[in-house]
């Protein structure tokens, strides 16, 4: 056996040790976390369900936690097949080609895609008229969610979220760039030939917050260029639609697109923000946290209410909760309850990187940023900087394998670009968020707040712009599976485990060393190594969520013709399926992603390769495609 399989058994092996003296002590976090695997397993693969009861009576060990947590596996299980069986496909998918003049309110900010075309998620809410055709099919799928596409461009008059509009149009299969809107809810698709509008927006709460967040987006934009103003309104509000695709690229390449997507960070500076005005006003400290509580019950929805700042909501709720009732607050029983109620609205959440990417971040953030961020201090690095260089480092770890994995894509001048960033990143949300605010009196009034923050979005744009430029900032990296994953997370544990045992023979030869200096760094070891383990058993839940139990899209219905625009990076890659045939025109760059692509829209075997002309970026995976899919004929025009 390899040193590193011996490593990792070792690891796995001190890991267990760790849990089963944890779980004894807290049991209530056994009965939670038990929860939550129940949670995850149901949708995806039912037969973990027992087994993983059995591991958690095991890890009880006294027999009423025992059964404590079999009943929390399984009643979690059940409630999740529940939930995902009202939120599976209804009248609409089972009527595609049918006809439909619906109304439905919009969703999501408009997008416009690469190709043209136009898609917003939406619910239909009505029939148009009751007389038209497909009047009775919109009656049936009332409250049904849809993706809204416009082939030719045209976008629904006063495309803003909350707005009603009326449509007529063909139901259809969701397209490949659509498919992740089935873990959203949506099923189907509606290609829309005409748009009209009722001049009326969605009432009640939600309209009410419709109407704060246009206020607040329009202030974010007063007195700004279009790209600051763009940026502004991502890092704030989580609205990126606006924001130009060569700015979202060096974002990405720069390892600093988590800005773009609210998230933790934005509560964590929210609070912040609240809690010291209240404190300045002299708002006594119950009150104050109860204030803190209500700003992130807005915000949460206000920022688009994504998968990350729903599980970042949660836990702030959760900590604020603790400090109202002068109760210390675990962090990680708060992530433990912030998995629960996201994997209860949507039990496929799971499977959206950006609740894996989310959680991830913040188990590396517990388990991982502390020991860093002491070890900085050790070596003489100024406390603020070892705290930044330690925060930032613990997500990127924690993170890596996964991003790899999902994108395929690794930016190895992250960790200098968020260390240069930060200075930057709490002013820029706090001017942002004041600005807000302002505007809800006024647009105007967030003027003088934007002039403040352009320096600062003009910087973080910069630097992502120079630190994102280099051919080398970011490195493909091929995981090939979920497999790989799991693997990638037991090496990674493997490592920490080794470097935390370092330090701590180290420390014991240090003479000077005390007694507590020293127990503080066992300790500070045996929690890295249980860290380890709850990450790699972390990477098999992420297996499960997101490998293992997935179905892939749904094929095309007979006699639909869908062409879906591959994303393969720098090139060209066209798929087009109609009856069960398909052909591929172009295959990407080399190294590109287009064999994991074709599998993802579900190809065995192509009928047909066409190679328009002899450039890298668009017949540099040629020879892969050939392999893999044996195309009955392929074609090069040029």
């Amino acid at each position: 056996m390899s040193s590193i399989a011996l490593r990792t058994t070792a690891v796995a092996r001190a890991a267990l040790q760790v849990a089963i003296g944890e779980t004894r002590r807290h049991p209530r976090h056994l009965v939670l976390f038990a929860v939550v695997a129940g949670l995850l397993v149901a949708p995806r693969a039912p037969q973990l369900a027992l087994p993983l009861a059995t591991v958690a009576a095991l890890l009880a060990g006294r027999v009423p936690l025992a059964l404590a947590a079999v009943a929390a596996v399984l009643a979690a299980a059940l409630l999740a097949e529940a939930r995902a069986d009202a939120l599976g496909p209804g009248w609409l998918a089972a009527a595609i080609g049918s006809p439909i003049a619906a109304e439905a309110v919009l969703l999501e900010p408009v997008r416009v895609r690469a190709n043209g075309s136009v898609a917003v998620r939406a619910r239909i809410v009505g029939a148009a008229t009751p007389d038209r055709d497909g009047a009775l099919l919109a009656d049936r799928v009332r409250g049904e969610l849809a993706v809204l596409r416009s082939l030719d461009g045209s976008a629904p008059p006063r495309a803003e979220v909350g707005t009603v509009v009326r449509l007529d149009g063909r139901v259809a299969a969701l397209g490949l760039a659509d498919q992740f809107q089935r873990r959203r809810g949506a099923h189907a698709a509606v290609i829309v030939e005409r748009w009209s509008s009722t001049g009326r927006r969605r009432g009640g709460v939600w309209g009410a917050l419709d109407a704060v967040r246009s206020r607040a987006s329009r202030a974010l934009g007063v007195g700004l260029a279009p790209a600051e103003a763009a940026l502004a309104r991502g890092m704030v509000l989580g609205q990126d639609e606006a924001i130009p695709e060569e700015t979202r690229t060096a974002f990405e390449r720069s390892g600093l697109a988590h800005l773009l997507a609210v998230s933790g960070q934005n509560v964590l500076l929210l609070c912040t923000l609240v809690l010291a005005f209240a404190a300045m006003a002299g708002v006594p400290l119950r009150l104050r946290l109860a204030v803190a509580m209500l700003a992130v019950a807005v915000y949460v929805p206000l920022a688009g209410g994504g998968p990350s700042i729903q599980r970042a909501g949660v836990m702030g709720i959760a900590g604020l909760v603790a400090a109202l009732a002068g109760r210390p607050a675990s962090r990680w029983y708060a992530l433990g309850l912030a998995a629960v109620a996201t994997l209860m609205a949507n039990p496929a959440a799971a499977e959206e990187p950006g609740w894996q990417l989310s959680f991830a971040a913040v188990v590396g953030l517990l388990s991982l940023a502390p020991w860093m961020r002491d070890a900085g201090v050790r070596h003489g690095l100024p406390r603020p900087v070892a705290e930044a260089l330690a925060i930032t480092a613990a997500a990127t770890v924690a993170t890596g394998p996964l991003l790899a994995f999902h994108f395929e894509e690794v930016s190895i001048v992250s960790l200098g670009a968020n260390l240069v960033v930060a200075p930057a990143v709490a002013p820029v949300m706090w001017l942002g968020m004041l600005g807000m605010a302002a505007g809800q009196l006024g647009p105007a009034l967030a003027a003088p707040l934007n002039t403040l923050n352009a320096p600062l979005l003009a910087y973080v744009e910069w630097v992502a712009d120079v630190t994102g430029a280099p051919s080398h900032a970011a490195v493909p990296v091929h995981l090939g599976g979920p497999w790989a994953l799991v693997a990638a997370y037991a090496v990674l544990a493997a490592v920490i485990t080794a470097l935390v045992r370092a330090g701590r023979r180290h420390a014991r030869a240090d003479a000077d060393a005390d007694a507590g200096a020293l127990a503080d760094r066992r300790r500070q070891g045996t929690m890295v190594a249980a860290a380890a383990g709850v990450a790699l058993v972390g990477a098999v839940g992420v297996v499960v969520a997101g490998g293992l139990g997935s179905s892939g899209p749904a094929p095309p219905a007979r006699g639909e013709l869908v062409v879906s625009f591959l994303s393969v990076g720098q090139g060209d890659a066209t798929l087009l399926q109609l009856d069960g045939a398909t052909a591929l025109v172009d295959t990407g760059p080399p190294g590109g992603p287009i064999l994991r692509r074709l599998e993802e829209a579900g190809v065995d075997r192509l009928d047909l390769l066409v190679l328009t002309h002899a450039e890298a970026d668009h017949e540099g995976m040629a020879l892969p495609v050939l392999s893999r899919f044996r195309p009955r004929l392929a074609i090069k025009t040029a």
